[in-house]
This record gives structure tokens, sequence and C-alpha cells, in this order.
């Protein structure tokens, strides 16, 4: 059966589609609820000419059949009361034995076939059959349809728009015209335009794949472009393209929706969220940042100098004190650089996580670079400071940091000279001075170590001079060692409700079954046997073997060969599960009036329907903030799928909007092999509303960590280019990682000259 999606030349192109059964505008499956309603059937309506008729055929296939007939203004009521909800949709003349060609303003009928009980609906040949085209007139148009195919498609849209009126209504004045883009750029994705597509390619026209910021004026400009090019024979027959409402848009709009009004659109909502840049780069570049910024306030400079325009804080850890402090080093900084800076605060949303586990011992381990056989490639690089120094300068690569009481000490220290000590092992190990280094509170020594050895808090520290031994002073704030628990495939392990087990037998006695922790509720009262969890972004997984009321066990189904560690406060996903979270939690709740006070835009975490948006609204409305940035965090398959709806409901709001894609979580969610086309949609979908673009999550992670970036990493981070910020997060080689970034993103790709000699 064929359908009719768009054809007609009317002033109340949405009434008419709504009584012919138009539906599936939007894909519901993909985009929520941007879809017209069901397939209802009609009677009587009065034919107009000059208009086109666009069927679609199962599968999506659009197909030009011959010129349509519409109703005009003055019939629409009259049509609507005689319309019927009992059959489906096909196309017939009046059966009243008078019915002629449709070409002529004659009375036709778009209504259901009723021969007694049938309610078959009309194939596509018996539709031509009963409508008698000429054939010349039939050949003449499929040879020349471009220009009505691609004025079908502009009807559709139009018709998107209005069944979404309600919706585009009721945004902010500020994000009208883009709510409206974003409608067309959905209606034009729910259409097969691929022939269109190879049509308009073929005589070197645009081919509709990057109008997604300025659909309908590009969408009119080809079309203008092919009347201005049509012969004037086509241009004299019947169904002249002249009289198609080609910029007739919604009866509402006052915005100017030309390309240009919305390149300056998309900009301004880039410069309201994220700032404006400064020099010819057009991308931002974040970095996540914690309570090292308040140890060692330097790096903030740094980073601001490497080309970091925006501060993340996650409040999932910390506490406010932390958070002032972080943020007002990075405005002194941005002050005295005179680098404008921004700072973007994540609630910390309804999360899963592990429960924290027992902090270790302090003791840092110097081990040296050894081969397969055990002996020493390279000695361990130790950095040694004075208490509360900070991390060494940049450019300087320490496998351990040791801060050292003893100041007198320090400085007596020469270059070559020795430093020895009894590890906690009791093992007699010593340091040999390679170079010193001035910085900001004193002197720094770089010193190698052949030996492993294992230094705790308290640790005393001698220097050799002519053959004695001189008190140097002890080693002092050794962080404690991160506890975690190693799992393997077929290990078992136990998820206790109960805090109280915090750090208490993380390993039972039957070999491979270990116990951790989740503070969260919503684990424990969803889950159940046979669902998939995986833990710390998917490097875990396992299945769900039974439930209780405060236990679930789980048996490991993928780790490392070796095992794979799992340690406090990592994430918990489980994407069969429909776990009911609230939108924002009692303690997101106390974080907003933090953040509304001293950060530039709030992070929403775990965005999964309507209602979480509009809770965050009536939050914000209730302190009156209105200049308060806010981010969507992209996280989950249901964020994902109703991304334009919750795009709508934020712009509702005159707060500058923004999206980020955190691909950690939602690759777990939604696949790993879906999550690159997953992050192209949500790109294409922020661009045909005008909203700027976080990429997030494992962006140049082997820089970040290792000071070695892999090829893919680089080609990853490139992609930056195409969206408005690029998060990294936090690192011993962040400063590293930015100064990359920042040269990726400033490159110009390199062009190839010709080589060939012109011919003689």
């Amino acid at each position: 059966m064929a359908e009719v999606i768009a054809a007609f030349s009317i002033t109340e192109v949405a009434s008419f589609i709504n009584r012919t059964g138009i539906s599936d505008f939007a894909h519901p499956n993909s985009y929520g609820k941007l879809t017209v309603p069901p397939c209802k059937s009609s009677t009587k309506l009065t034919a107009c000419r000059n208009s086109i008729r666009l069927f679609q055929r199962p599968g999506g296939k659009l197909a030009l059949r011959t010129v349509a007939h519409g109703m005009s203004h003055d019939n629409a009521e009259s049509y609507r009361s005689h319309q019927s909800t009992d059959d489906p949709l096909f196309i017939c003349p009046e059966d009243d034995g008078n019915s002629q060609d449709p070409g002529n303003d004659d009375l036709v009928s778009i209504c259901s076939k009723n021969d007694g009980n049938s309610k078959r609906p009309r194939k596509d040949s018996e539709v031509n059959q009963m409508f008698d085209f000429q054939p010349t007139v039939t050949k003449q148009v499929n040879q020349d349809s471009l220009p009505d195919k691609l004025k079908a498609v502009h009807l559709h849209i139009l018709a998107m728009e209005q069944w979404n009126a309600s919706r585009l209504k009721t945004c902010h004045r500020n994000y009208a015209a883009s709510a409206t883009n974003m409608i067309n750029f959905l209606a034009l994705k729910g259409l097969d335009v691929e022939p269109i597509k190879e049509e308009l390619s073929s005589i070197g026209l645009s081919d509709l794949g990057d109008i997604n910021p300025y659909v309908l004026p590009s969408l009119s400009a080809c079309i203008q472009i092919l009347v201005c090019s049509m012969s004037e024979s086509l241009l004299s027959m019947e169904g002249s393209v002249e009289e198609l409402p080609i910029h007739k848009g919604m009866e509402y709009q006052t915005e100017n929706l030309s390309r240009t009004a919305m390149m300056k659109m998309a900009s301004s909502n880039k410069d309201l969220l994220l700032g404006t840049l400064q020099g010819p780069r057009m991308t931002h570049i974040m970095v996540t940042v914690d309570q090292e910024i308040v140890e060692n306030d330097t790096l903030v400079a740094d980073l601001i100098n490497s080309g970091t325009s925006i501060f993340r804080i996650n409040c999932a850890h910390g506490n406010p004190e932390i958070w002032g402090k972080i943020i007002s080093i990075v405005k002194r900084s941005s002050q005295l650089l005179e680098k404008p800076c921004r700072v973007l605060m994540d609630l910390a949303g309804p999360k899963l996580r592990t429960g924290k586990l027992k902090a270790g011992p302090g003791v840092a381990k110097i081990s040296p670079k050894r081969n397969a056989v055990g002996d020493v490639l390279r000695p361990a690089q130790v950095w040694l400071s004075p208490r509360g120094a900070g991390p060494p300068p940049p450019h300087i690569s320490a496998d351990v940091i040791i801060h050292v009481d003893g100041q007198e000490f320090l400085s007596k220290l020469e270059i070559d000279g020795s430093v020895s000590f009894a590890d906690a092992r009791g093992k007699h190990r010593s340091l040999r001075i390679l170079s010193k280094c001035p910085i900001f509170s004193g002197v720094g020594f770089m010193a190698e170590c052949s030996k492993t050895a294992y230094v705790e808090t308290g640790t005393a520290l001698y220097a050799k001079k002519k053959r004695r031994k001189y008190p140097i002073g002890f080693v002092v704030d050794v962080p404690p060692s991160d506890q975690f628990v190693r799992l393997r495939v077929g290990d078992l392990l136990t998820i206790s409700r109960d805090s109280s087990d915090e750090g208490d037998g993380l390993t039972c006695s039957d070999v491979g079954s270990h116990r951790i922790t989740c503070p969260s509720g919503y684990l424990f009262d969803s889950v159940k046997p046979g669902e998939r969890i995986s833990f710390d972004d998917g490097k875990i997984w396992g299945v769900i073997k039974g439930t209780s009321i405060s236990e679930v066990v789980v048996s490991i189904t993928h780790a490392g060969l070796k095992g794979t560690k799992l340690g406090s406060e990592k994430s918990i996903n489980i994407p069969d599960s429909d776990i009911c979270y609230e939108g924002l939690t009692s303690k997101d709740l106390m974080d907003l009036d933090f953040v509304a006070a001293y950060a530039d835009m709030v992070g929403i975490s775990f965005v999964r329907d309507v209602q979480d948006v509009i809770l965050l609204r009536q939050e914000l409305a209730k302190r009156q903030i209105s200049n308060l940035g806010i981010v969507l965090k992209i996280e989950t398959k249901c964020g994902f799928k109703k991304l334009p709806l919750l795009i709508l409901e934020a712009m509702k709001s005159p707060n500058p909007l923004g999206v980020m894609i955190a691909r950690g979580d939602l690759a777990v969610e939604c696949g790993w092999e879906k999550l690159a086309d997953i992050q192209k949609e949500i790109i294409s979908i922020c661009s045909a509303a005008h909203v700027p673009v976080i990429l997030a999550t494992q962006v140049l992670e082997s820089l970040v960590k290792s000071g070695v970036p892999s090829r893919a990493e680089i080609i990853d981070a490139e992609m930056g280019r195409r969206t408005s910020c690029v998060m990294l997060n936090k690192g011993k080689h962040i400063l590293n990682a930015v100064s990359t970034l920042d040269s990726i993103l400033n490159s110009q790709c390199t062009k190839t000259k010709p080589e060939l000699k012109p011919p003689m």
C-alpha cells in the first residue's frame, strides 16, 4: 500500500495531513514521540491544481506519481466534519459515476473503499488505474520531477512544524528558531531521500547531507536554483511550481530563518554557554580538576597557558569547601593571565557506584624498569621536594614523588651525592642525586634508585658525606594506597547494601569469592537474576545470579586475563534493568545552591526523561536563576532516544544550553559497537538545534596516564573539531595532553600540491 505523506498546496497543511493518515514523521523508536496522530480516513475534498502527490512505499521509498490535489482553506472545516476513523486510507474517485480526470477542477475524494464488509486498501497499480493518468503527462513529470520532489519534502517539513506547534510555542523566544530548525531536521531525517541526494549530487547541488543547522533555507535554495534553471516548456505546464509555498513557514513565526541568521545563532549559543575563545581555535578544551589543584595552585596557570578554557568539577567527589578553593584559584589565575575561563560543575545524579573501601597503608613503591630476566633497564626516577611543594615541574617526569620534612638538609644536598634509608621491609636502599631544580617553595631534587624499595611516612633519610651519615629528615605525607578486589572470570562477587561492611571481608574465605558494598538502594530494589551487570565503565562484566533485599550475587563473565581491579567509587551499570531513578537526588538539590552561586554551568547527570529537565527548570525558577548554563549529560539509552524532547523542554527557559556526550556510560548502556553511530547522531541533532556539544570520556586517555597517545586517540581528538568543546580527565600527564590537544585543534590539514606540469 502506498501512503500519501505530503502533497498539498494549502493553507492548513497540517489539518489535511491529520485527516489523511500521514504518520511516522520522526521515527518514534528513535526520537521519542515527535509524530503525527494515527491514520484516519476521509471523505469529500475540493480539488485544486498545481500541487504534487508524493507516495511512500513500504520501506520508506519516495515515489512521485502525479499532480496532487488539495483542499482550499474555506473547505477545511467541512472536510473535518466528514472524517471517519474506522477505515484504512486509500485514494479513489468519487463513486457517484460522475468522477472525471483529476487534472480538472472537479470533485475528487480521498476516502476508504467500502464494498460491503471489505476494507482492503488499494494497491499502487489500482490507484494509478483509478486516476487514469495521461501517459504523456506522467512521462513528463517523471523525467523532470526533482523540483517537485523537493517541494513535496518541503511541504512535509512544514507539516511537521504544524504537528509540533504546541511544543514550539512553549520554547523561549531565544530558542524558537533553533527549535523549529531541529523539527525540520527530524522531519527530513524521517524520509528516505537517498534518491533525491543522488540526483542533486549529479547536477552539482547540495546533497542535503550537511544542511542540519539550516534545513529550510538550504532546501528552498535548491528549489529556487532548479526552478530558475527549468525550461519554459516545463514552467508552462499545468502544475506550475511558482504557486508552491516554498518559503512559507508557520503562521506564528516572526524569526529570521535565513542561513546566515542560523549560523550566527549557533555561534551565539556556543559563546553564551562556553564563553568566547581567543585566537583562531573554534573548540574549547575542558579539564576535570579536583583537590590536587588546591595543593598545587600553579597547575591551574599552566593549564590555562596550555589552552584550557573551562574547568570541570565533579560534585560526586569533594565538598563545598574544596570546590570553593578550586574555583577561587581558577578565577584568580584567569584574571592574572587575562584569559577568561569558565567553571562547569556536574551534579552527581543517581549514578550507581561501588562503595568506599577502607584505605590501605601509606606506602610508596619505588620500582626500577626491568627486562624479562630481571635486569635493570632504567633506574626509578624519584623527585624529592619540601613538604607541601606539590608535584614537580612539567618538564620533569618522575616515577615517585617523596615529600621530605627537613629543609636544612635539602639545602645541603649536592649533585652526585647520595641519600640512604631503610625501607618499610628493613632493606637498606640508597638514592643518587641527579639534578636540582628551583621550584615555587624552594629547591627540588631528581634522584634515581636501582633497587626496589617501599617508602612509608616516617622513613628516616640520611646523607652520605665523607664517610659520615647525617640525619636529614623524614618522609611525610605518603598517600594511602587504594584498596581493591581483583576479579577473574568465574569469580563470585557479593554486593552488599550495608555500608557497615566497608573494608571488612573484601575477600571471603572461599577462593574466588569477593564482597563489596553499594550505598544506593536502587540496585537492590530493581535488578533480577539473569540480567547483565558491568563495573568501571565496562571493564568488568557479570551476570546476576541471585538477589535479596540486602545483597546481590554476581558471577563474573568478563575480566582481564590476569584479573581486573575493582576499587572504590567505580561505576555500576545494569543495561537490561528498568531502574526507576529520581531525576535530582537530595544531594543534588543541596549542591545546586552552591553551583548556582559560584559556577557558570551545571551538568545534569543521567538525564533519562523530560521530567528530569522539568524538575531542574522548577528548581532554577525557585532560585530565580536565568543565566546559569545547563548541560544535559547523555549517558543512557533513554536519554539518547528522547534527546529532541529533552532539548525542547530545556529550551523553555532562557538559560544557555548544551549537551555532553558521556561516552563511558553511554557505550556500556547502548553497546560499544553502536557508540560511533550514536555519537554522530547526537552531534547531528544538536547541530540542527544550534546547541553546543561537549565530547567527553577517554579523550587522549593513554596520553593523560602514560604520556604517550595512541594513533586512534589522535584521530578521536581530531573529532573534537566538529564539536564545541573537548573534555580531558585528570592525570599525571594532563599538561602534555592539553598541549597536544590544543595543537590538534589548531593544526591545519596538510594540502598536497599538484606536481603535474602543464602541457607544452
